[in-house]
C-alpha cells in the first residue's frame, strides 16, 4: 500500500497543504487557507498605528490556517490516517516569532496584544533597518563585512536586526521572550514539543554556521550590552539539518489534525527552498526561479560563496552534499500588482471586462505587442527595497523614461522588464563563484497565470526555461522533505535527493529564448546595471532620503 506525507507550505498571505503519494508524487488532495488578519503594514487589529517598512502577522492565523488544511485533505482524499508517515513545513523566511516557555506567542496575549513588537515580524519587515545598517557598520569596522558568513551586507529581513529592534524598542517583550523563534520553527516546537530550530533556516537567516554557530558573543556585546543572553537564552533549542527530523507528533496534535501520533515531523525549511526538491532540482547547471509576490534564486555549487547578496556558506543547507547558492528580488508580483491595481485608466477596466479579462490580462495582451526597447523606458525593480547587489531595505523604485505618450502597457511591460534584469543581475552574481547557468526552472504563481512574463525572463536571461509541473511546488518540496524525515523503513526515502529524482516532475514545454530579443536585451540591461549605479546607496542617498521623507 502507498504511503503518503503532507507538505504544509506558508506563504505571505495564506498556507497551502498537499498530501503527496511517496510512490508516484502525486497529489491527492490540496487546500488553501487565508490568513484572516494577512498582512498589517499600517496598523494592528486594534487600530494601533505601524512605522514605515513594518510587516507584521497574527501567530494564531498559521495555526488556524494548520488545522483546517489538514483536516480538509485527509477528509477530501480519503486516506487512512494510518497510511501518512510525516509532515513537514516550509515557510517564508526570517519570519520571527516571540513565544514564551508554554509555546505562546506574545501577541496572543491580552497584555501585550497593544504593542507591535509582540507581533510575527514577517519576512519582508523592513523596520529594522537602522539596525541592519548599525550591524554592517561594525561588521565593516572589524574587517568581517565580506566573510560568506555575512556575504557583504546585512538585510533587514534578517533575524538579528529583528531582535535587535525589539531589545531597543520594546525591551518588555524582549524580556518576556522565552524564545525568538522563525515561524516554522514555532509550528514544529508545537507539534512535538521539540524545542528544535531548522538548520536551514539558522544559515541563511541568523548567520548559523555549523563550524562556528551563531554570531560570536563579543560581536553581540559590542552592539548592544543587552545581547548578553541572545544565543544561549533567546536563541536557544539544537539545530536540525534540512531533511532531518525535528521529532514526532504529539498525541494531543494527532488529535487535532486527524492524524497518527507519532508520525515523523521534518525540519522546517524556508517556502521558496523547498521549492528545489519540488521542481526537481537536485544537480548542477539548473537555476530554480520562483516568481511570485517576491522572488527567489537558487542555484547548487560545490563552493561556497556570498556576496553582493547572495548568500551560500552552509554546505548542505537545502540540498545534501551541496552548497545552495540564493538571491532574491523583494517584489515581482508586488510590482506589477501596485501597477495594474491603482494607476490604470478606467477605460482599460471597461476594455477588460468587456473582454472577460482582468487588467494583468489586458495589459499582457497589449504588453505583448510591443518590441524589446520600443517604449523607452528603463526601471529599477527596488519597489521594496533591494536584495542584490546593495542589500538595502531603504532603496526604493526607479521608471525613467516617460512621455506624454507613454502607455500603461508600456510602463506594465517596464517593470517586467525590470524584474527580469534584477533576475539577471543574481545570475551573473551566481556565476562569478564559478557555478554553470545551463537553465532555468521556473514555479510560483505567475508561471502559470502570465506567459508574457516567462517570455521576457526567458530572452533577458538567454537560457532556456522550463516550468514545474505543479502548482505547489513548495508544498510538495515540503512533503518530500517529510518522506525523508519519515524515512524509507516507513515508506518514505533515505534522502530528499532520493525523494527528488524519484517524484518531481516538469511540463513538457520549455521556452527558448529569441536570439535577436536577446541581443536586445543584452543592451538593455547594460542601461540598467548602469542606471543601478547611479542610484548606488553608497554613493548617493537621494532614494533613502526620499523615503524618509514620506
Amino acid at each position: 500500500m502507498s504511503k503518503y506525507t503532507l507538505g504544509i507550505d506558508y506563504g505571505t498571505l495564506s498556507a497551502r497543504t498537499v498530501l503527496m503519494n511517496c510512490e508516484d508524487g502525486s497529489v491527492a488532495a490540496s487546500s488553501t487557507k487565508a490568513y484572516p488578519h494577512a498582512v498589517m503594514d499600517r496598523q494592528l487589529p486594534d487600530g494601533t498605528p505601524l512605522g514605515a517598512g513594518w510587516a507584521l502577522e497574527d501567530a494564531e492565523d498559521y495555526v488556524l490556517a494548520l488545522k483546517e488544511t489538514v483536516r480538509n485533505v485527509m477528509r477530501e482524499s480519503g486516506v487512512p490516517k494510518e497510511d501518512v508517515i510525516g509532515l513537514s513545513i516550509d515557510f517564508t523566511s526570517c519570519t520571527v516569532v516571540a513565544a514564551d516557555e508554554q509555546k505562546r506567542a506574545l501577541s496572543s496575549l491580552t497584555q501585550f496584544r497593544p504593542n507591535p513588537h509582540a507581533w510575527v515580524k514577517l519576512w519582508k519587515h523592513h523596520g529594522a533597518q537602522a539596525q541592519a545598517d548599525e550591524i554592517n557598520e561594525l561588521l565593516t569596522r572589524k574587517g568581517l563585512i565580506d566573510d560568506p558568513r555575512y556575504g557583504g551586507a546585512i538585510s533587514p529581513e534578517l533575524l538579528l536586526p529583528k531582535v535587535l529592534q525589539v531589545l531597543r524598542e520594546a525591551p518588555e517583550i524582549y524580556q518576556a521572550a522565552y524564545v525568538f523563534l522563525e515561524a516554522g520553527d514555532w509550528l514544529t516546537w508545537n507539534l512535538t514539543g521539540e524545542l528544535k530550530r531548522s538548520g536551514n533556516m539558522a544559515a541563511y537567516k541568523a548567520m548559523w554556521t555549523p563550524e562556528d554557530g551563531y554570531i560570536s558573543k563579543d560581536l553581540l556585546l559590542e552592539l548592544d550590552p543587552g545581547l548578553d543572553n541572545l544565543i544561549e537564552e533567546k536563541l536557544r533549542g539544537q539545530i536540525c539539518p534540512a531533511g532531518g527530523c525535528i521529532g514526532h507528533l504529539t498525541q494531543e496534535w494527532a488529535k487535532e489534525l486527524g492524524l497518527m501520533p507519532g508520525i515523523a515531523i521534518g525540519a522546517s525549511i524556508i517556502d521558496s527552498h523547498a521549492g528545489m526538491p519540488g521542481s526537481g532540482i537536485c544537480r548542477k547547471g539548473q537555476m530554480m526561479l520562483v516568481l511570485g509576490t517576491s522572488s527567489v534564486e537558487l542555484l547548487l555549487s560545490d563552493q561556497p560563496y556570498a556576496a553582493h547578496g547572495v548568500v551560500g556558506a552552509v554546505k548542505g543547507a537545502i540540498m545534501p552534499g551541496y552548497y545552495s547558492l540564493e538571491a532574491g528580488i523583494a517584489a515581482i508580483g508586488d510590482m506589477y500588482g501596485w501597477f495594474a491595481d491603482g494607476y490604470v485608466p478606467s477605460a482599460y477596466e471597461k476594455e477588460a471586462a468587456q473582454k472577460g479579462q482582468n487588467l494583468h490580462q489586458l495589459l499582457s495582451e497589449k504588453a505583448a505587442l510591443l518590441a524589446p526597447g520600443e517604449s523607452g523606458l528603463l526601471a529599477l525593480d527596488w519597489w521594496n527595497g533591494n536584495k542584490t547587489p546593495y542589500v538595502n531595505g531603504d532603496l526604493s523604485g526607479v521608471l525613467i523614461g516617460l512621455t506624454l505618450q507613454t502607455k500603461p502597457e508600456e510602463i506594465y511591460r517596464a517593470l517586467i522588464e525590470a524584474t527580469a534584469y534584477g533576475t539577471r543581475m543574481i545570475m551573473e552574481e551566481f556565476m562569478k563563484s564559478g557555478a554553470q547557468v545551463d537553465e532555468v526552472i521556473v514555479s510560483g504563481g505567475i508561471p502559470e497565470k502570465n506567459p508574457l512574463v516567462l517570455r521576457i525572463f526567458t530572452d533577458v536571461l538567454n537560457r532556456p526555461v522550463k516550468i514545474s509541473a505543479s502548482d505547489q511546488t513548495a508544498a510538495l518540496g515540503s512533503a518530500m522533505y517529510a518522506a525523508a524525515a519519515a524515512g524509507k523503513e516507513a515508506g518514505g526515502y533515505e534522502s530528499v535527493a532520493e525523494a527528488a529524482q524519484a517524484l518531481a516532475r516538469l511540463k513538457e514545454e520549455v521556452y527558448l529564448p529569441d536570439a535577436a530579443h536577446a541581443q536586445t536585451y543584452d543592451q538593455l540591461f547594460s542601461l540598467y546595471c548602469e542606471l543601478a549605479g547611479l542610484f548606488d546607496p553608497k554613493k548617493t542617498r537621494i532614494l533613502s532620503e526620499l523615503k524618509a521623507g514620506r
